[in-house]
């Protein structure tokens, strides 16, 4: 897989469909639906089931406890301060001296939590640098601070070891952790985020907290995440008692339309959002894959389809397939993508944003369906279709 492909199918499974959507299948599948109230030994997080954080007195402990789709087991880490003897602990445990001051990612997601902690600098490698669209770090890349380490699952290990970052952010979707292991046998912590599982919107966000620990700045990354579900809550609320307009989403490929099921992330916006998701009570928490028959029977009359994939117009997306000028939704021109927005060497803001910054995903989907509860917001990741 391509930086390119990888990073298109893990930011945003909620809409994205395309030749990656096998893989987003995969992504999409998270667990139930988190507690809304602080649980012990979690005191600083409501939404995100992925992992804990916990003070030992200077020390804090992180597990990963959902690595990976179908996971059993998780990993353990402990944040000791610079300067200070880390305790005696198991040798599963990995030890990690904090505050980091060089690390590498191995996602365009990781960026925006460094960017909103005020941690740019931090940053000092990145498997295909082109995707970053944040114009921080474009200045960082373009001034020579961040090395390019090729594809992520062909990294230029020699390199990177060259770096010595004090931490590697990498993800997962097996327990075969592949280059990642080969980094930690080098010598080198690589810290597991799996944001990509969680179902909630907000959870995703909350991993921002893991990043400010790291960072020492677990009070500025409170801080975000506190705007940030502030915002996203206040705009769900909006909707309460508003028409529900109906939607479908995603494009087919070959044989295949792949769709969120109705226990998909993508599904959970929606509704939040103040749609009536054509295929909500479906029980799937990854990807439906219908025939396009399926889908035009259901969504002809449908008042709005968001998602196409990388398509730019609708005659586009008529010149591949002539049904698709069928659907009520591009007849009304209420068809969306969600690239409003790239990077100078074209990366997608969206999919590398959107993770921490649901709130903005849903004013947009809020602006789009009930333009009066939002009349001074400008869509920001998506756009109508020409």
């Amino acid at each position: 897989m391509t930086a390119n492909s990888r990073i298109h199918s893990r930011f945003f499974p909620s809409f994205a469909a395309g030749t990656w959507a096998l893989v987003v299948i995969l992504m999409a599948c998270g667990r139930d639906q988190p507690p809304t109230a602080a649980t012990p030994g979690r005191d600083s997080l409501r939404y995100a089931t992925g992992f804990r954080l916990q003070r030992e007195g200077t020390v804090t402990r992180v597990t990963v406890t959902y690595p990976h789709l179908n996971a059993t087991e998780g990993y353990s880490y402990l944040l000791v301060p610079k300067g200070t003897t880390p305790p005696q602990t198991d040798k599963q445990t990995t030890i990690i001296e904090v505050p980091v001051s060089s690390l590498v990612c191995t996602s365009t997601t990781h960026i925006p939590l460094l960017d909103y902690l005020g941690g740019s600098h931090v940053l000092i490698g990145f498997p295909t640098t082109d995707y970053i669209s944040s114009p921080v770090m474009r200045q960082r890349i373009d001034a020579g601070k961040v090395a390019d380490l090729g594809i992520d699952k062909g990294m230029d290990l020699e390199r990177l070891f060259s770096l010595k970052p004090e931490v590697v952010m990498g993800y997962t979707m097996t327990k075969d952790l592949g280059q990642l292991r080969k980094i930690s046998d080098l010598g080198i912590p690589v810290v597991i985020n799996a944001e990509y599982l969680e179902k909630h919107p907000l959870g995703r966000a909350e991993w921002i907290k893991l990043m400010g620990a790291l960072l020492g700045r677990e009070k500025q990354a409170d801080s975000v995440f506190a705007m940030i579900e502030n915002e996203y809550l206040r705009t769900q609320a909006l909707v309460t008692d508003t028409r529900k307009p109906t939607v479908f989403s995603g494009i087919a490929y070959g044989d295949g339309w792949f769709l969120p099921g109705g226990q998909n992330y993508a599904a959970r916006l929606l509704r939040d959002a103040g749609y009536d998701y054509l295929w909500q009570a479906d029980s799937t928490q990854g990807y439906l894959e219908l025939s396009f028959e399926a889908v035009y029977t259901r969504a002809k009359h449908a008042d709005y389809w968001i998602g196409v994939a990388s398509y730019t117009s609708r005659a586009e997306i008529k010149n591949t397939d002539s049904r698709y000028a069928l659907f009520d939704a591009f007849q009304n021109k209420r068809v969306y993508s969600y690239n409003a927005r790239t990077g100078a060497k074209g990366g997608s803001e969206f999919l590398e944003l959107g993770y921490l910054r649901p709130d903005l995903i849903l004013k947009d989907l809020v602006k789009i369906a009930h333009p009066q509860l939002l009349p001074r917001h400008t869509l920001y990741f998506h756009r109508a279709l020409p």
